[in-house]
C-alpha cells in the first residue's frame, strides 16, 4: 500500500501541495514568528509555497494574519522575502 503524503494548503495560491515542498511559518506561545525549514518546531504553523509571488498574494490578502488571528510584524514578511530569494536561486 502506498504511503499517504501529507498535504497542506498554501496561503498564497490556496493549492493543496505536499508538505515537504512548502515553507512553514511558526508562531510560538510568546507570539514570536520563525521560519521552520525542518517542519518540527513547536507552535502554530502556516504554510506557503517557495515562490515569491505566493508570498505577495498572502501579504495582499492578509491570509497569514487570518491564520494566526493577529497582526504580523513587517520584519516577518521581510525575513520571509529574503528566505524565498535565497531558496529560488
Amino acid at each position: 500500500m502506498a504511503k499517504k503524503i501529507p498535504l497542506r494548503q498554501c496561503l498564497g495560491c490556496n493549492e493543496m501541495i505536499p508538505k515537504k515542498e512548502l515553507i512553514r511559518i511558526v508562531k510560538d506561545n510568546e507570539n514570536n514568528f520563525a521560519i521552520d525549514l525542518t517542519g518540527k518546531m513547536n507552535g502554530r504553523g502556516a504554510y506557503i509555497c517557495r515562490k515569491a509571488e505566493c508570498l505577495k498574494k498572502a501579504m495582499k490578502s492578509k491570509s497569514l494574519e487570518r491564520s494566526f488571528k493577529m497582526q504580523i510584524p513587517k520584519e516577518v514578511y521581510e525575513k520571509l522575502d529574503k528566505e524565498l530569494e535565497a531558496i529560488e536561486q
